[in-house]
């Protein structure tokens, strides 16, 4: 089967939604929203959750931050086996180097995977939040010129897929 005709037509339409090197409110909106699903924002965030938090929040957390790092993992797996490059750029030279593979895009799996679970797991007013957030987390991805459109899909199904595992198993 050739995929060549496929990764050329997501090449050229990640292309026609990148802003990366276009200055404005729109750029510097993309950057925002594509920092707000790293990893170690996240990491931190539940970390403190659980030092401050009551004794439920305490559970949420670790939940949460345990079915995080399972879906890095599967993330991981899947990138040294695809081994699919990013996408050319300047912006993000941090993820350029420390992971430079695009698929699945982990980013846009952690961000449905986290407002899957606001919205069964988490108080109302943060799935209200999440739910819109995380498909903006998702293009601001392939905005800023990490990835391709395709490599964020497979990250939000992955992202569904790992939400409803962990609200079935835990």
């Amino acid at each position: 089967m050739n995929l060549r005709p496929l990764l050329e037509a997501d090449a050229r339409l990640s292309a026609r939604l990148r802003v990366a090197e276009r200055p404005g409110r729109l750029r510097t909106l993309a950057a925002v929203l594509a920092h707000s699903g790293d990893s170690w924002f996240w990491g931190l965030g539940l970390a403190l959750i659980w030092w401050r938090g009551a004794g439920e929040w305490k559970v949420w957390a670790l939940r949460v931050l345990g079915s995080i790092a399972a879906l890095a993992a599967s993330v991981l797996l899947i990138k040294l086996v695809v081994r699919r490059r990013r996408p050319e750029g300047e912006w993000g030279a941090i993820y350029r180097s420390t992971d430079p593979h695009s698929f699945p895009s982990g980013h846009a799996a952690r961000a449905i995977l986290l407002a899957t679970l606001a919205a069964a797991w988490g108080p109302g007013w943060l799935a209200a939040v999440l739910l819109p957030w995380a498909p903006l987390v998702a293009l601001s991805r392939v905005a800023m010129g990490l990835h391709y459109l395709s490599d964020v899909l497979a990250g939000a199904a992955l992202g569904l897929v790992a939400g409803g595992l962990a609200i079935l198993l835990l």
